[in-house]
């Protein structure tokens, strides 16, 4: 959800091959305006995509108090479970490129995503113990609690990046461990290995993807499929509504645990991941690849995944959705904009500011100086 790789950008000589003349340092160093060390950019369409999708994630968990009694919300919901985590994964993959476990990294890796894990997780576990009135609930580093399943995913995924990224055939041994995993409930709750390995392809796919590729899904012709598929989707899901399980999309249980056959996890698996990822290159499609008003809270999203848990805890403790009009059309669409809204201040600057201390800790006592 956060950037974890920062690179320097080429200067204009070395996009053009050559090396600068003696005489053209001087003038640089000359100008006023000269900048010597450049600073990188970020992506606009990055952090668009990361923004959109992270509204998205706020609308699901606004919708599931909405589900029961209504197949339009739960096909909604089943549509959007579909693809907003695996776009979050395979951008996740794809900035984690150049992860090699050296010091600087494993700083990052630790202070970016182990120490919000740790937080968040006794965060949530006193929040809930409050708001799902179980006062015993245990702490448990080992038992990811809520939305903090997606930081222990991550860190091991981070850690194998080397790995993956040095063996021939990374996404099919990705795929059937994800298969083989749906086959296993004695895998259990430590870290949320289940939800781990069935989300491992995205992951992969991500470290395996370049630029070129992102800038294929976002031509006109795809543009104009993604246009037709999202005009279909819809459809799609209402009908899938009372023929399927749509658990199979949170990638979190096995097929015994499911109800299913064993049989089934081996075959729904890359069924699922296909249809995915359809979604996701739909998706990002329609993505701008410019400035927009909300490009800068894209940068924030971490900050909005881990925060608007404790909105979507409260709000069914607090009677919110007992109203009945909530549960009609205008209600669920008035949850969608309170809910992207609340997600977006969540991703604003000043809230970072205040979060900074628990999301991106600078901790240099605990570390010693890279050279």
């Amino acid at each position: 959800m956060t950037d974890t790789v920062r690179s320097v950008s080429p200067t204009v000589g070395e996009q053009q091959g050559q090396l600068p003349t003696l005489r053209a340092r001087q003038a640089a160093a000359a100008t006023p305006t000269a900048e010597p060390n450049p600073v990188k950019q970020r992506d606009a369409f990055f952090d668009n995509a990361k923004y959109l999708a992270i509204v998205m994630v706020a609308a699901g968990h606004a919708w599931e108090p909405l589900r029961e009694g209504s197949r339009a919300v739960t096909a909604l919901y089943m549509l959007v479970y579909a693809f907003y985590m695996p776009a979050f994964i395979v951008i996740a993959g794809y900035f984690s490129r150049t992860f090699d476990a050296g010091p600087g990294r494993i700083k990052r890796l630790v202070t970016g995503v182990a120490v919000p894990y740790v937080v968040f997780e006794v965060a949530y576990t006193v929040y809930t113990r409050w708001t799902d009135q179980e006062p015993d609930r245990p702490f448990s580093l080992l038992d990811p609690l809520y939305l903090t399943w997606f930081l222990a995913a991550l860190f091991i995924w981070r850690l194998t990046t080397p790995f993956w990224t040095s063996v021939r055939w990374p996404l099919p041994l990705a795929l059937a461990l994800a298969m083989l995993g749906t086959l296993s409930p004695s895998i259990g709750n430590d870290l949320d290995l289940q939800r781990t390995l069935q989300f491992l392809p995205y992951f992969v796919l991500g470290l395996s993807l370049r630029p070129e590729h992102f800038r294929l899904v976002r031509r006109r012709e795809a543009r104009v499929l993604a246009v037709m598929v999202f005009a279909c989707a819809p459809a799609m899901a209402y009908w899938v509504v009372p023929r399927m399980n749509y658990s199979w999309f949170f990638h979190s249980d096995s097929a015994e645990e499911l109800a299913a056959p064993d049989w089934y996890g081996p075959v729904m698996t890359p069924a699922i991941f296909g249809c995915s990822l359809v979604l996701v290159a739909c998706f990002l499609a329609w993505v701008p690849g410019r400035r927009m008003w909300f490009t800068a809270l894209g940068a924030g999203t971490l900050y909005g995944y881990l925060l608007h848990g404790f909105f979507a805890q409260g709000a069914k403790f607090w009677g919110w959705y007992d109203a009945a009009w909530i549960h009609r059309p205008l209600g669920a669409i008035t949850v969608t904009l309170v809910a992207a809204a609340v997600v977006t201040v969540l991703c604003t600057h000043p809230v970072r500011r205040a979060f900074r201390w628990a999301m991106e800790p600078r901790m240099e006592w605990a570390f010693r100086r890279c050279r």
